[in-house]
């Protein structure tokens, strides 16, 4: 009697065991599965990532300034110069040819302005003669001693005579401004053969060379390539042009800190300072393959390197991070916790939570309620960016306002507060989630980097 008693209170023992382990196991199954984080203050940097070139902050294109079949190159590319070291020279025949015609032309019209200043003399003597003639022919007309045929006569001549020395006089002017002609023709000439031995403007490095002995120069005039022969780089201060995407230049600005990656120099990242900030949009090519879509908008971005890079080249390919914006100990929410829900709010403005799922009949399974329901009277719904936060095993949802961004991390402004815990994945689970559900933490992830 005595043992049946025992096996019956070891039966309930067991039976009750059972009952709680059926719990223990349906509630534990109970919820949405879901992964959450604890917050806690970090540091922050706001980060814009872009790409271009670097090139020497300044570079001379060096072209001719006068047409010739080149003689003599004495740099190559690569070379360092200084300023005012030789380059290469010009054929100076034909330009020898121009000074002495022109040195001729000058001579023969000074000699025509000396054969038109003796014209002007004979000119003048002419005219006093026929003046005097003149007033003997108008005492003898007074005393009737002469016919009225040589007094005209005598007038005329006068006439003639000054006409001839006004043409005489404009004669002088004419040579006058003729030599100053010449001689300016002749100045150029001399410039051009003076600029037939081509130096350099100032130190640097050549960085391109386009002529070869042999070959004609042409004149140089802007924006012709052709006509550029060297080009030399001060390559003592580098600078890196990237394009940054529309969406995100407004948060650039002129001295914030970089750091740049040049691809040819890897492993290793150079310090720099924004300088300049484009103000038009770069103008992209457009080809017959992109002619009809919609390119995308980017500015230029001047970054100045604060490193020496060792043997730098000219149109590098780099890679920028500009920090726009710095936070020290703040509160920061993972970037992948946050979404945006349609939440209702009242006519004060305050967010009204909803029951926000509804259990199918015959199934242990929560669905939310759609979106779509119409408000109450007075009451409104709208898109709200928030987090899910984990009180007494549901996901909360918490609005919440962020500030910068950081690489993995929003800087939270307000809503959130260190030591909350809130809900980071997995994806498909946030994007589910409902105001309100059960939820069971599946793992905790703590990172420790930003």
């Amino acid at each position: 009697m005595k043992g049946k008693k025992v096996l019956i209170v070891l039966g309930v023992i067991l039976l009750l065991a059972a009952v709680v382990a059926a719990n223990l196991y349906f509630r534990r199954d109970t919820g949405l599965s879901v992964q959450s984080e604890g917050l806690r203050n970090r540091d922050l940097e706001a980060i814009v990532s872009a790409s271009g070139k670097v090139q020497p902050k300044r570079q001379v294109n060096v072209s001719a300034n006068t047409t010739g079949r080149v003689t003599r190159v004495a740099v190559e590319e690569g070379q360092r110069v200084k300023a005012g070291q030789f380059l290469l020279e010009i054929d100076p025949k034909q330009l020898e040819g121009q000074l002495q015609r022109g040195e001729a032309s000058v001579a023969a019209a000074q000699s025509s302005l000396m054969s038109a200043r003796t014209a002007v003399e004979q000119s003048r003597a002419n005219l006093e003669l026929a003046r005097q003639n003149l007033k003997r022919q108008q005492d003898l007309w007074k005393g009737e001693l002469t016919t009225r045929e040589n007094l005209e006569r005598a007038l005329n001549e006068v006439s003639i005579r000054e006409t001839e020395l006004r043409s005489r006089e404009q004669d002088i002017e004419t040579n006058a401004a003729r030599i100053k002609q010449e001689q300016a023709s002749l100045s150029t000439t001399r410039y051009n053969l003076n600029q037939i031995i081509i130096t350099a403007p100032m130190d640097g490095l050549v960085t391109r060379r386009s002529i070869e002995e042999g070959e004609t120069a042409v004149l140089g005039t802007m924006n012709n390539a052709g006509s550029v022969l060297l080009t030399i780089a001060d390559m003592s201060v580098i600078e890196a042009e990237v394009e940054v995407d529309e969406t995100e230049i407004p948060a650039v600005q002129v001295n914030q800190e970089a750091r740049v990656t040049i691809d040819a120099v890897p492993d290793k990242t150079f310090r720099g300072r924004v300088t300049e900030i484009g103000n038009s949009p770069i103008q992209a090519a457009t080809t017959q393959q992109n002619a009809g879509q919609r390119q995308a908008t980017t500015f230029k971005v001047v970054i100045t390197l604060e490193e020496q890079v060792p043997d730098i080249r000219p149109g590098f390919t780099c890679t920028a991070e500009i920090t726009t914006a710095r936070r020290k100990d703040v509160v920061a929410v993972p970037i992948q916790a946050l979404t945006v829900r349609e939440m209702l709010y009242n006519e004060k403005g305050e967010m009204v939570r909803e029951t926000p799922t509804r259990r199918r009949r015959g199934a242990n399974i929560e669905t939310p309620l759609s979106a779509s329901n119409e408000p109450p009277p007075g009451h409104t719904r709208k898109e709200t960016e928030g987090v899910f936060a984990i009180r007494d095993g549901k996901a909360v949802y918490l609005p919440v306002k962020v500030g910068i961004a950081g690489e993995q991390y929003f800087e939270v402004l307000d809503g959130l507060k260190a030591g909350d815990q809130v809900i980071t994945g997995p994806f498909s689970s946030v994007r589910e989630l409902s105001d309100g559900q059960d939820v069971r933490v599946q793992q905790t992830t703590r990172r420790t980097n930003q």
